[in-house]
């Protein structure tokens, strides 16, 4: 529907710019410029009142320019298609009389929802309208964004939603509140059926954050989104600390220290490219595949650069993304929160056209180590793709895990399970490449052969042992009373030849090659052919008990 609303007007018309009707052809066949007929006058109410919905004396505009911001409406036809767009319930007012409710109306009750295309794919997408009562939610405000989470669940749709919200309408008190409770809900039941994103456009606060909280993929645009429980005023009061927005629920707060921001850009029109960028990826629904992205990188495309990517000494580190993007379908990678727990890397790529989640340690933060955060982060990523049939690519170059007393203390047993029952949970074809360390229970837990991995290979430089040599001599050359001491350098090496390798691991099965490191990309193409038909029947249950 078009936000431009053109009146009936006559050909020669009564009063400059008034909407008056057409002209109506009178008994003789000629047209008439008489009063209009019922029908005229019918489509012209209905065309002032579209017009009223839509622009509102100018008020959306005002006040969103005043905070530098788009408008609901803006921000829609920016994210898809040109003239995608369908509107519904337009029309929609609030039926709440107290705290003089009944004088404050507008059409559209604060947020404006419908559906359109993105990439020629079907979208459902609610936009909060922050210039009527700071885009807090009331029950039909609720029930519009609830309509379009039921029809995308309905017709298998990813649905988006545009949060910029001053969170429950206090005027309406507990109904607001039970409208949050209906959109929860919602997310709930459409969590691994349909794709859920979420832009955070503005403040956002209380009841306004639970919902983003529980979709796939929260986006932030800097300086102006901003997400929190309670806002730094209570904050003062309640505990005596003075924070402002940014410092509280800012963009680079929450997409390097909280972790509950995936992406974050530095305005509006970036942060809808990366919307776009990601649907790319991801199917419509749980019961499709991704769409295939043609590609001229060749399959069988070898590179040399990878041979000598990993240094001579086991402890200088490289970046794993030089090896992702070596590997990968024209060397693009989508990495999903870059800034949160760096020690793993996660994102999108294309393997021979098709989608893969791709699950990396790496080496140049904190040596590629697991800790609380990046379990955490791996864990629900690897969730992710597998409730939406993308395929697993896992690169291994891990110590162990991280350790001091922070992180016994903060649960890394409990937070480190949930990367391992991520991994061995899911079903879709999951390829493991152990390029250097992997090391104790790490190794187990990085998709290792053990856990349900299709194929693991190693290359040359893998060491695939219960620790590092160094660790393990510690341990295996105690010297005891009487014994002659013992010669650590030589144990060392020792340990190494016979450990530090990935020959003993292959000798058991427990990988299924030893490649040459160019061989990586066409090695995973041969493998993710093989696994396209993958079935697993899992054991009858509700669900399982993932260590929350």
């Amino acid at each position: 529907m078009g936000e431009d609303v053109e009146m009936v007007k006559p050909e020669s018309a009564a009063g400059e710019g008034s909407p008056s009707p057409a002209p109506r052809p009178n008994k003789a066949g000629r047209r008439s410029t008489a009063t209009p007929s019922a029908n005229e006058r019918l489509i012209n109410q209905l065309r002032k009142r579209r017009h009223d919905a839509v622009h509102r004396d100018g008020e959306p505009e005002r006040v969103q320019r005043s905070k530098g911001k788009l408008t609901a409406r803006e921000r829609i036809r920016r994210l898809l298609d040109a003239g995608s767009f369908v509107e519904l319930d337009a029309f929609v007012t609030h039926r709440s009389t107290q705290f003089d409710m009944a004088e404050r109306r507008a059409l559209g009750d604060g947020v404006v929802t419908g559906f359109g295309l993105i990439g020629g794919r079907q979208v459902f997408i609610f936009s909060h309208d922050a210039s009527f009562m700071g885009g807090s939610l009331g029950e039909a405000f609720a029930e519009k964004v609830c309509k379009v989470m039921d029809l995308a669940e309905r017709t298998g749709t990813p649905v988006i939603g545009i949060n910029d919200s001053a969170g429950a309408r206090i005027q309406e008190g507990v109904v607001s509140l039970a409208g949050y409770a209906d959109i929860f809900y919602r997310n709930v039941r459409a969590s691994g059926v349909v794709p859920q994103l979420s832009i955070i456009a503005g403040p956002c606060t209380g009841g306004a954050v639970y919902s983003p909280a529980i979709t796939d993929f929260t986006f932030m645009v800097r300086k102006v989104g901003y997400m929190f429980i309670t806002g730094p005023e209570v904050v003062r009061v309640t505990t005596g600390e003075t924070v402002d927005q940014e410092q509280l629920g800012g963009a680079d707060i929450h997409s390097q220290r909280s972790g509950v921001a995936h992406f974050e850009a530095k305005n509006e029109d970036e942060v809808f490219r990366q919307v776009r960028e990601l649907l790319a990826f991801l199917p419509q629904n749980s019961w499709e595949a991704p769409p295939l992205r043609e590609s001229d990188d060749p399959r069988d495309r070898a590179d040399v650069e990878l041979q000598e990517i990993i240094p001579e000494s086991q402890n200088i580190p490289y970046d794993m993304r030089d090896v992702i993007t070596r590997v990968f379908d024209d060397g693009h990678f989508l990495e999903v929160q870059p800034l949160y727990a760096p020690n793993l890397v996660v994102g999108f790529a294309h393997l021979d056209g098709e989608s893969v989640g791709v699950v990396a340690n790496q080496p140049r933060h904190l040596a590629g180590a697991l800790d609380i955060n990046a379990s955490v982060k791996g864990a629900r990523f690897v969730r992710f793709c597998d409730a939406f049939n993308i395929p697993l690519v896992t690169f291994v170059d891990v110590p162990g895990f991280l350790p001091g007393t922070e992180q016994e203390y903060g649960g890394i047993i409990r937070h480190g399970a949930k990367l391992l029952y991520a991994f061995a949970e899911a079903t879709v074809p999951k390829l493991t490449v152990i390029t250097r360390k992997a090391y104790g229970g790490a190794y187990d837990v990085m998709c290792s052969k053990n856990i349900g991995a299709d194929y693991n290979v190693a290359w040359p430089s893998a060491e695939i042992a219960v620790m590092g040599a160094e660790g393990a001599v510690q341990f295996l050359g105690r010297q005891r009373p009487g014994q002659a001491k013992v010669d650590r350098d030589a144990l060392i090496a020792s340990y190494r030849d016979q450990f530090a390798n990935p020959y003993q691991a292959a000798e058991r099965g427990y990988i299924d090659d030893v490649i040459e490191p160019r061989h990586t990309r066409s090695s995973l193409v041969a493998a993710l052919r093989m696994a396209r038909t993958k079935q697993v029947v899992a054991p009858h249950r509700r669900h399982g008990n993932i260590p929350l």
